[in-house]
């Protein structure tokens, strides 16, 4: 008994020593409920969302900054594929922690917005912009959120930026927007600021249409759409914009609201049943194409559609992201036969499909391993590095290397070889949707 009593005052002495001894009485829920204290990282500069764009935030976890460097910059300057252009809108778009290293970098958060921007995402760079920090002290950001608001129709907001930028005043840009801003103000010292402006890179277009705005008539001359300040410019003087081709940001800004997602796609009509259920489809009613095709009879149907019956269930099965082992087994049965243009077709949308998912048998893959493919165009370790991201599920690493392959192949997108390691790569990555995208995009252009 005496010796119970000694365990427990030493019990009680430790308690009082080293820990509160109410701690001892606390039960399970109230160790539960204490608050754990936890270090938040600070927002940077790819932290902001655009939109929705249903990708989490750590869409750049172990991205390449070198890579983002190179691809973003690239997004702006090429003309992309429907397909390839989704893909970055959704990318740019999306809220989360830049690839480490990239956070506070301004030159790569505003060629984000300029890609924005061109590809028509003109209200999410905005919202991007007005919650990013440093707009003022940096040439490029405040640029990216001028124009974004020139091309918005927001002239206050963007006369706002000018008069908030503390560097790089001079340049000849900052002149010509605040030459407009002060003509808009009424203001003038307008007149000796498209001056300064004509001295430093003379602009006879600009000068024009500036000129018909400070002298209130005379002949402003055609209407431009160049640029975003020649468009608020024509805009203002009321010409008429049909008149003039527009450039890529300056298309998006007409067309007055964000692109959709790829779900309609161009194609060129042709006669017969199957041409009608391909171009219902490629106008993104899915159930309305497969009620078509469900009417039709692949006996009745005249032996030079049977490729064209093959590619329509190809491009249903694509689109709905379900496996076709029957349609895969007669595409490839279809590359072995007939001419040899009619071959190729087959032979590449068996590859389009198969890098969906869809498994061969054994006899088809047999006969697919013979195939005369075209090689790839990417560079191998390109088509490498964007594999490796795609087994360990980086999103944001997978989708900038396909996008790096797709920009330089241009509108059209790329080649099948090319195509079909996107698509698989997408698949992987966890981004399902795009690679339909491809699928589809891809398979439309081989009709």
């Amino acid at each position: 008994m005496q010796i119970a009593r000694i365990r427990i005052l030493a019990a009680l002495t430790t308690c009082a020593l080293v820990l509160p001894c109410s701690s001892l009485a606390q039960t399970p829920a109230e160790v539960s409920n204490q608050v754990t204290a936890t270090t938040l990282q600070a927002p940077d500069l790819f932290s902001a969302a655009g939109r929705d764009t249903g990708l989490g935030p750590d869409l750049w976890r172990d991205a390449s900054a070198a890579t983002a460097r190179t691809v973003i910059a690239l997004l702006a300057e090429r003309p992309l594929s429907l397909a390839t252009s989704a893909l970055a809108r959704a990318v740019l778009a999306t809220g989360a922690r830049a690839p480490q290293g990239a956070g506070d970098d301004p030159d790569l958060a505003a060629a984000r917005a300029r890609a924005l921007i061109v590809l028509g995402e003109i209200p999410a760079a905005r919202s991007i912009l007005r919650r990013t920090a440093g707009v003022d002290r940096h040439e490029g950001l405040a640029r990216a959120a001028a124009d974004a608001a020139l091309l918005a129709g927001d002239d206050t907001a963007a006369c706002e930026i000018a008069q908030a930028l503390s560097v790089d005043r001079d340049q000849v840009y900052w002149l010509r927007l605040r030459a407009y801003c002060q003509a808009l103000a009424g203001e003038p010292a307008a007149q000796l600021t498209l001056d300064l402006a004509q001295n430093v890179e003379r602009d006879a277009v600009f000068g024009s249409l500036l000129g018909a705005r400070l002298a209130g008539s005379g002949d402003p001359g055609a209407p431009s759409l160049r640029n975003s300040l020649d468009y608020a410019l024509s805009r203002n003087l009321g010409l008429d914009l049909s008149q003039a081709e527009p450039a890529a940001p300056i298309a998006a800004a007409l067309a007055g609201e964000a692109p959709q997602p790829a779900a309609r796609w161009p194609v060129i009509a042709t006669e017969g049943p199957v041409a009608a259920a391909v171009a219902v489809l490629a106008q993104g009613d899915l159930a309305l194409a497969q009620n078509v095709r469900a009417t039709l009879i692949q006996d009745e149907i005249p032996q030079a559609e049977v490729l064209d019956l093959a590619l329509l269930d190809a491009l249903i099965a694509a689109a709905s992201g379900r496996e076709d082992r029957p349609t895969l087994d007669r595409l490839v049965e279809r590359g072995g036969i007939g001419e040899t243009r009619d071959r190729r077709r087959a032979q590449d949308a068996a590859l389009l499909l198969s890098a969906l998912g869809t498994p061969f048998s054994p006899q088809a893959r047999g006969e697919f391993a013979a195939f005369p493919i075209a090689a790839p165009k990417a560079p191998p370790a390109r088509t490498f590095a964007m594999e490796q991201a795609a087994r360990s599920a980086l999103a944001g690493e997978t989708a900038l290397l396909a996008l790096w392959t797709s920009a330089e192949a241009g509108p059209t997108g790329p080649a099948p070889a090319d195509r079909a390691r996107i698509i698989a790569a997408l698949s992987a990555a966890g981004l399902a949707d795009h690679a339909r995208a491809y699928a589809v995009e891809g398979l439309l252009a081989l009709r």
